[in-house]
């Protein structure tokens, strides 16, 4: 096999770049981090001919190659050095057909890097509609490149492509012998002694954007600085020239190889138009929002719970054929009760985590998502935030993790910054299995509002507006704390509305469902196999003197009631009944037993190992007959030993609910918070502002309802 090319797939934001990627790789994709940098990449395979696969990477997308945000930073760190791990053999510039002369400016710039290149013109059938017809056989021959036409949403021309990247590869184009600005040849000289031959665009880009580049250490940076102030270099300056005269020579290479087909002198509303009248509207944009919201947590709640109870039922079997058939023994206890028990109390959950990620990424594929950041964008702007802080807010509804990362794409430090302190206040998919199993513990199931919407339903979409309502509320308050000056600007180009491509999103589907319950596996496994040894052992004889006192104090109890209080009994004597028992003190005011204290001190390493902790320990604890029962079941039957009522009533659940969707309980979001401000800081105040506030916002509700 011949050895793998490595292609950079590279555009402007909404060209379209990553339905390419889903088109060309299908489901032979996987996820990493850029050398050195805490932010995901895709890396995909692609077959261009018998015995060849091509390495895919989608790159961020960015306008030109002079970063304005961090992601369009890692870009150039990767384009700028050869040396760089994932510095490509050639890239495939996805531009936006209907938007062309914007689009071959960062296309020129890609060429003129020495980079052989092939541009994908996207799109076409958007252009067609718009009474644009572009001559691709012409544009080819100007600008010295293969030119395929795509539609990556259809997956159409992906045969041409292929033909003209293999051709490009051979061939090997070398495109920048003459570039459209003017500089000084002894400048660029001196930089090839001080910092190794190159070619003189490269030598540009390092001149202007060193400060950015991680390949220099900070004594080259100082270099580089006392070259510009040698010849009077202004990078600014540079750029902005660089600019107009690409943008001179392009509009040229276009107005030959574009014809704009006469429109009607009154132009045709097209479905984007009459959309956005309703979607854009300064009161029907956010009544709409807010319906769709609605709709998609009723959804979530009421169409997951078919495949909810099939599995849950298929756990709760699992787990009762193996007791039957497995001969008995401490490792057949540590298999069912341990970890199918906590594994699968994560497992029943993924039906409403996929209806989550199906309902994102709908959002996302239709264009829609855009609209919210622009209709928002005056409303979080009172809050010290801007547009594109939503896109990391909405994403916090999945996992505050990527949510943190892709704050990156905001230019203020001080906007980003706030949007990472308050985006784990926004309930993530993490917190929906704790939010499903105590809804459902304290909110009928058949009760309905006006008859139509479960009542469960609202309370789950109640739930996510009191994350969101939190997250600006904190805003605004660190807003006032940090005494920045900077002015932040919201720019954003509105794409068309497309039809979702169902391929793409299942792909999309299929790689957050797998690395939600994979990474959320590994945690629980781990938790599961030291929560079931602590609860299964106490220190020197408590476990015997245990089981002696219920028999001492119950002598004429017999059968499944004696083996339950012998089991609730050893529970409470075990290492993790003496933890919670710690424990209990503090979180009494919430309502709270040792028992979810044991679940809550888990819960910090991941919320959603608080029902998995529950699974074990009610598996452990016995209290009711039926050994096929679910965690939810046990928990129903849980009685308060001072009340002599159920455990869970509405005053303990609904604290819960509360404590569970402000605190901060998850060590992955702390660590990216850490990365991406450089300062354990910030994530020590966000443990304790985030923890605070759960714990008095729990303690006011619990007093209320009791």
């Amino acid at each position: 096999m011949k050895k793998s090319p490595k292609i950079a797939l590279i555009g402007n934001p909404n060209a379209g770049k990553s339905s390419l990627f889903n088109s060309l790789t299908g489901l032979r994709q996987k996820t990493g981090n850029f050398p050195g940098v805490t932010m995901d990449k895709l890396i995909g395979k692609w077959n261009l001919e018998t015995g060849t696969e091509a390495e895919i990477l989608d790159l961020p997308g960015i306008y030109s190659i002079y970063p304005k945000s961090v992601d369009e930073q890692v870009v150039i760190n990767i384009l700028a050095n050869p040396q760089h791990p994932d510095y490509p053999d050639m890239a495939i510039v996805v531009a936006d057909a209907s938007n062309l002369k914007r689009n071959l400016l960062l296309f020129s710039q890609v060429r003129d890097l020495g980079i052989p290149t092939v541009l994908a013109l996207n799109m076409i059938d958007v252009a067609e509609n718009s009474g644009i017809v572009i001559n691709s056989f012409k544009l080819a021959k100007e600008l010295n490149v293969e030119v395929a036409e795509v539609n990556a949403k259809k997956g159409i021309g992906l045969n041409g492509l292929r033909l003209a990247v293999n051709k490009t590869l051979e061939q090997r184009f070398n495109s920048n012998d003459s570039l459209p600005v003017e500089y000084s040849p002894e400048l660029i000289d001196e930089i090839k002694e001080q910092y190794g031959d190159t070619d003189d665009y490269h030598a540009l880009l390092w001149l202007s954007e060193h400060d950015n580049l991680k390949q220099f250490n900070t004594e080259q940076r100082v270099g580089f600085d006392k070259l510009q102030e040698k010849y009077g270099w202004n990078s600014k300056k540079f750029q902005a020239q660089e600019t107009v005269s690409r943008y001179a020579v392009l509009n040229e290479i276009v107005d030959g190889c574009l014809h704009q087909i006469p429109v009607e002198d009154e132009p045709v509303k097209t479905w984007t138009d009459r959309l956005d009248k309703v979607f854009l509207h300064q009161f029907w944009g956010y009544f709409v929002f807010l319906g769709i919201l609605f709709v998609m947590f009723q959804a979530v709640f009421t169409w997951a719970a078919y495949p909810q109870d099939l599995i849950d039922n298929g756990v709760a079997w699992l787990n009762q054929y193996l007791k039957d058939t497995l001969p008995e023994s401490q490792l057949v206890n540590l298999l069912t009760d341990g970890l199918i028990a906590g594994i699968g109390g994560v497992v029943v959950f993924v039906p409403q985590i996929v209806f989550l990620f199906l309902f994102i990424s709908l959002l996302e594929e239709t264009g829609y998502m855009s609209r919210v950041m622009f209709i928002m964008d005056k409303l979080m702007r009172r809050f010290g935030l801007n547009g594109k802080s939503v896109v990391p807010l909405i994403s916090g509804v999945a996992c505050a993790v990527p949510a943190i990362m892709s704050t990156r794409s905001i230019g203020s430090w001080k906007d980003r910054l706030i949007t990472i302190m308050v985006t784990p206040l926004m309930s993530c998919s993490a917190r929906l299995p704790i939010y499903t199993v105590l809804i459902a513990l304290v909110v009928p199931e058949k009760s309905t509002l006006f008859g139509i919407f479960s009542l469960q339903g609202v309370a789950l979409f109640g739930l996510y507006l009191l994350g969101f309502g939190m997250a600006i509320l904190s805003a605004w308050i660190l807003k006032v704390v940090l005494k920045a000056k900077e002015r932040s600007y919201f720019i954003m180009e509105l794409p068309s509305y497309k039809g979702p491509r169902f391929k793409h999103i299942m792909i999309s589907l299929l790689n957050s469902t797998k690395a939600f319950v994979f990474e959320a596996g590994k945690i629980i496994v781990a938790i599961s196999i030291v929560l079931w040894v602590m609860a299964s052992y106490g220190p020197g004889n408590a476990m015997q003197e245990a089981e002696q006192k219920v028999k001492t104090e119950n002598p004429t109890l017999t059968g499944a009631d004696l083996e339950n209080k012998i089991a609730a009994q050893k529970l409470e004597s075990s290492y993790a009944g003496h933890f919670g028992k710690v424990l209990e003190p503090a979180i009494k005011p919430l309502g709270y037993d040792w028992k979810i204290g044991i679940a809550l001190l888990t819960s910090f390493a991941a919320r959603e190992v608080f029902v998995g902790t529950m699974s074990t320990i009610y598996s452990l604890g016995g209290e009711v007959d039926d050994e096929n029962t679910t965690v939810m079941n046990r928990m129903r039957a849980e009685i308060n030993p001072e009340t002599g009522k159920p455990m869970y009533d509405a005053a303990l659940g609904f604290s819960l609910m509360i404590f569970y969707a402000f605190a901060m309980q998850c060590m992955s979001t702390l660590a990216t918070t850490y990365r991406e401000t450089k300062s354990w800081r910030y994530p020590a105040i966000q443990l304790v502002y985030m923890t605070t506030l759960a714990y008095l916002s729990a303690f006011i509700v619990y007093q209320l309802l009791k």
